[in-house]
């Protein structure tokens, strides 16, 4: 039930966008404007309005500069569309709820009333009281619902409100949207400064030039050419200087900006419209949420990854298992390619109650068990007692079963399946159906796992009377506490668990004994003891633990996949080979994550180096960073920088039981200190404040809702995808982004250059040496297509070329392809360029006449010659650079070229010259000059003369120094397929994490009569009736989670308690 406006002062809004309708039109322009280059060009209009040293138009800047300001708002606008998570309800149901009566929620919050801390981003505690009814209630983390936890085992149950919205834990830890500009964005604005900078040495030299021009010569031109009142010489150079400003302005187009939004736009699309990319399981595409940051995905260096759902499906399954020295389930691993091709699934039909999603290959161990082996049925017989899972039954047969973790829900629906089904649990009996009959056996203690333990044990008391331990865990734990008749079987067991572990399955040891019942009498009795104790309950209880868990007898061992999504091992290897590094954090136990490691490839058995840091204090974490890490000492100031020379001189990183503030820390720590390009990855509402942290935010599309995918700048389905994402989507828009800036700037450095040398023979007069019309339409018509063409459909090399050779994308994370380095030779380049483009046509034409002896050496024949020499340079070149050749390719480059001659000749007509008299003058000039051979002779030479020494650089450096790109196009070959990896099979002494969750067990909520209680329906089944117990049982990542690995209940030591506000109906108007 929605709560009214008056109970809550907030809304429950969460808002993940970063504008909203009042703001988005200042800090939108604030942001545009932090490109230096919209600045400039937003100066450059104020001084055209100034007609004493304008020769432009002003709508000639205004039109540009407010259509890329419109544009690029559009799209911010379009990027920052998210949905916002609403509601706030006091009521929690299941999907079948039963609704109760809205009075009983108004008497709920009228009669009581909450005290507890203010909001904070603490996950692992919370500390409050509930007076209700003149009683005042303990309130800790046990007793709160973060966002994300999940009602299970019971149908509804009133809460209340204490955070909403923003003051979630959730979004404590979330961290703020941030403004993400790409590395290349960055350094446009270093080298655009750079520009002004040479542009003001350019504006300067022409502008003492003009000075120096007009006291020496000028006064001999005042008779046709008097200058204006109040301009002298030294003022004449001034007003100069601002003329050359707005001529030579092209050095940085406003268009280079539409373009590259354009091209951003467009290799966005590509990322949506990749099939490749695209899961048909979940209907989900992939989706680039943003269009500036694509350039960026050919840069990234570090990844650091979320675990569950990221890397894993979070779904574990029964593999294998290893019965009284016999192995059994090898033949899924023989043929893990196509079970349904080559083997048949063991058929459940003998077994009603199986769940049928179950899958299992190897038909001898259903042979075993109706062969009745008395081993098989107590190894099954032991992992349906053995657990604290909870059952619901609301259809009868239709079982669903609540785990505490995934692992120990796989175990026990193995034993469902294999004919040992757990139907339901009382504080005092569990109830399970042994091959067809029911059996309920007396629940007597429940000896609960934690992580010293790493085991967990039941005493039940069998239907016979028989009273029995069973016990699993640990390996290394179950061991230590065998009797010695087990020796043999140990051995068996301990080859069986080599293999297991060598295919990177997680494994349990399972074992019994059988109890004596005076023993048993009087060591409960001492067990009530020492758990009423008020002294040292714990290790009371541990001590009666390990006294009962010894001389037990060994039943075999499991193995379970915690399977991982598909193709993450090869990602990893593929990532790892282009040098981007990878680092894991999760809020899991160190075990798993390592288990994860090892399945993942990140961590090898050959790999000896491999130490972990996992001190309380900053003194023993100092101490544990300084052993490890080569040349540093105790006294090593910065944590944070001990920390992060440690963590880069690995090759593998994982981070075990991080917060998600913590996440985005280890993020602001890289960038900070490694000016390396970054990837965050996550599926969760927990990663999304490391998402974006990161300068590129991915979101999986998995199980645990969409806030990760909201928050993200590039989503999709599965972690495979980020091998395309990376290694071609975002190779090739680095690559083409680097291309496009390179010619980009080299052809307008050319255009402009020209002006510079023209300026010594024209007196310093701000005279442009081109036709207006060609200066106006070079950038938007003449030479706009072909580069966007190129920076759209060039690839150096295919996708498969770049899957098999990762190394291609080692450049860009060296910078390689756009750089300072890089940016001054294209300069230099274009400086040649254009002395040969001004001064090969200027001595061609000098004192040259036409066949029939005319005299074509004019202002408006050279600058036509000047123009044609340039468009037709930089299409050549523009060739040059192009790696693949599409038809729209040859269709804007050739086009564009019959488009310029087109134009040209069409506004130097003497029917456009009649119309527009003022606006065309160069009348005739394009028939006059291009009929003659001299003419065309100069354009071929200018174009051979530019071009030459670029194939000459070229060729010599692919002879003597080739990239890796160079060997790569050279091969002659077609890329092999993809070598398939067949399965290794190899042992390993390493064993998996304890397969359990990293909280302790819930055997204290099993044991309650707080939570368990009759069902009130009755089954009609073959059987005899069952009651079907209710309660709540936390799963998933957010129930049970504690970082710091404590008991939920209990308050960290050494914390300073925060002082208690006061909640009621309405909150306090203080807070």
């Amino acid at each position: 039930l929605p709560l009214s406006p008056p109970l809550l002062s907030q809304t429950n809004a969460i808002k993940t966008s970063k504008y909203n309708t009042f703001n988005f039109l200042p800090l939108n322009l604030f942001e545009q404007f932090q490109r230096i280059a919209n600045a400039y060009f937003l100066i450059l209009l104020i001084l055209q309005v100034i007609p004493a040293i304008s020769s432009l138009s002003w709508f000639t800047t205004v039109v540009p500069l407010v259509l890329v300001l419109s544009v690029t708002a559009v799209k911010d606008a379009t990027d920052d569309i998210v949905t916002c998570i609403l509601g706030c309800f006091i009521l929690l149901m299941t999907p079948s709820p039963l609704l109760p009566d809205e009075p009983c929620v108004s008497s709920l919050l009228s009669e009581g009333e909450v005290s507890c801390e203010p909001p904070n981003s603490r996950l692992d505690r919370f500390t409050g009281t509930l007076t209700y009814a003149g009683q005042k209630y303990s309130l800790d983390n046990d007793k709160i619902l973060l966002r994300g936890c999940t009602l299970r085992n019971t149908e509804w149950c009133f809460g209340l409100v204490l955070f909403g919205g923003p003051e979630t834990k959730l979004m404590q830890n979330c961290g703020k949207t941030t403004f993400k500009r790409t590395s290349i964005d960055r350094l446009m604005n270093v080298l655009v400064l750079c520009i002004f900078g040479f542009l003001a040495f350019m504006c300067t030299i022409l502008a003492i030039g003009n000075r120096i021009w007009e006291q020496l010569w000028g006064s001999e031109f005042t008779a046709f050419l008097p200058r204006q009142g109040g301009v002298d010489t030294p003022f004449s150079g001034f007003l100069t200087f601002w003329s050359y400003v707005i001529i030579l302005n092209t050095v940085v187009p406003i268009s280079l900006y539409i373009s590259v939004e354009v091209i951003r736009l467009g290799n966005s699309f590509y990322i949506d419209w990749d099939r490749k990319m695209y899961h048909a399981s979940s209907d989900t595409p992939a989706k680039a949420r943003t269009t500036t940051l694509n350039e960026e995905l050919g840069q990234i260096k570090y990844i650091f990854s979320d675990k569950t759902g990221t890397l894993t499906q979070n779904i574990m399954t029964f593999n294998k298992c290893s019965i009284n020295g016999k192995s059994y389930g090898e033949v899924e691993m023989v043929t893990r390619k196509g079970y349904g091709e080559h083997t048949e699934t063991v058929d459940w039909s003998f077994n009603p109650l199986a769940d049928h999603h179950f899958f299992f290959h190897d038909h001898s161990l259903v042979e075993a068990l109706k062969l009745e082996s008395p081993e098989v049925q107590s190894f099954f017989r032991l992992l349906a007692l053995c657990h604290t899972v909870m059952a619901e039954e609301k259809i009868e047969g239709e079982l669903l079963y609540q785990a505490q973790s995934p692992d120990e829900g796989a175990l026990v629906t193995a034993a469902r399946n294999f004919g040992f089904v757990f139907r339901s649990r009382t504080p005092e009996s569990v109830t399970i159906v042994e091959m067809g009959e029911q059996h309920s056996y007396e629940l007597l203690a429940i000896l609960d796992f934690n992580n010293v333990r790493k085991r967990m044990s039941v005493i039940v008391r069998s239907p016979e009377g028989k009273l029995c331990l069973y016990c699993k865990g640990a390996d290394t734990m179950v061991y230590e506490r065998l009797d010695q008749s087990c020796t043999k079987l140990m051995d068996v067991t301990t080859e069986h668990l080599n293999e297991f572990a060598g295919e990177g399955l997680r494994t349990l040891a399972l074992a019994y004994k059988d109890l004596d019942e005076e023993y048993f009498s009087s060591w409960k009795q001492r067990h009530h003891e020492a758990s009423t104790a008020l002294e040292d309950r714990e290790d009371k209880l541990d001590l009666l633990y390990e006294e009962i868990e010894k001389d037990l007898m060994l039943l075999g061992a499991t193995a379970i996949e915690d399977k991982l999504q598909d193709g993450v091992p090869q990602t990893i290897e593929q990532l790892a080979k282009a040098d981007i590094k990878i680092w894991v954090l999760t809020g899991d136990k160190q075990e798993t994550a390592e288990n994860i490691g090892y399945s993942c490839n990140m961590l090898r058995e050959e790999m000896n180096d491999i130490f972990v840091v996992s001190a309380n204090n900053s003194d023993d974490v100092r101490q544990e960073l300084s052993t490890n890490t080569p040349h540093s000492t105790y006294n090593e100031r910065s944590m944070e920088l001990l920390f992060l020379r440690t963590a880069c001189l690995c090759k593998t990183v994982i981070c075990c039981r991080v917060t998600p503030l913590q996440k985005a820390q280890v993020v602001e720590l890289v960038k900070k200190y490694k000016q390396a390009v970054t990837l965050a990855i996550g599926d969760g509402a927990n990663d999304v404040s490391m998402i974006k942290a990161a300068h590129i935010g991915v979101g999986i599309s998995g199980q645990e809702g969409m806030q990760a995918v909201l928050s993200s700048d590039y989503s999709f389905a599965q972690f495979r995808f980020l091998e395309r994402l990376l290694l071609v989507h975002g190779r090739w828009s680095y690559l083409r982004m680097c291309k496009f800036l390179r010619y980009f700037f080299y052809k307008n450095f050319t255009f402009t250059f020209v002006h510079f040398w023209y300026a010594f023979f024209c007196g310093f007069s701000a005279q442009t040496v081109y036709d207006e019309w060609f200066i106006t339409l070079y950038n938007l018509v003449y030479t706009a297509l072909p580069v966007l063409g190129m920076s759209l459909f060039d690839q150096d090399v295919n996708d498969m070329w770049s899957f098999q050779h990762p190394q291609l994308y080692v450049p860009g994370q060296l910078n390689q392809y756009f750089s300072k380095t890089a940016f001054f030779k294209c300069a230099l380049h274009s400086v040649y360029s254009s002395v040969v483009l001004f001064f090969i046509p200027y001595a061609a034409m000098y004192d040259t006449v036409r066949d029939d002896g005319r005299d074509i050496a004019d202002y408006q024949s050279f600058a036509l010659l000047a123009q044609t020499c340039l468009v037709i340079t930089v299409c050549i070149q523009l060739c040059l650079d192009m790696s693949y050749w599409t038809v729209v390719n040859h269709f804007f480059v050739w086009g564009s070229l019959a488009m310029y001659f087109t134009v040209t000749f069409t506004m130097y007509s003497n029917g456009t010259y009649l119309i527009f008299p003022a606006s065309f003058p160069f009348i005739g000039t394009a028939r006059n000059s291009l009929n003659q051979p001299n003419v065309w002779l100069t354009i071929l030479l200018t174009s051979i003369l530019c071009v030459l020494p670029v194939l000459a650089y070229r060729f010599l450096l692919i002879q003597l120094r080739p990239t890796i790109n160079d060997k790569v196009r050279q091969a002659k070959a077609a890329p092999p397929p993809l070598a398939s990896r067949a399965r290794i099979r190899h042992t390993s002494t390493r064993r998996s994490g304890y397969a359990f969750s990293h909280a302790a067990g819930y055997g204290d909520l099993v044991t309650s009569n707080c939570f368990l209680r009759s069902h009130a329906i009755t089954l009609t089944t073959t059987f005899t009736p069952l009651g079907r117990t209710t309660g709540f049982s936390p799963t998933g990542r957010s129930a049970g989670y504690s970082p710091t690995g404590n008991a939920l209940n209990s308050r960290p030591q050494d914390v300073e308690v925060t002082s208690l506000q006061m909640y009621h109906m309405m909150r306090d108007p203080a807070f």
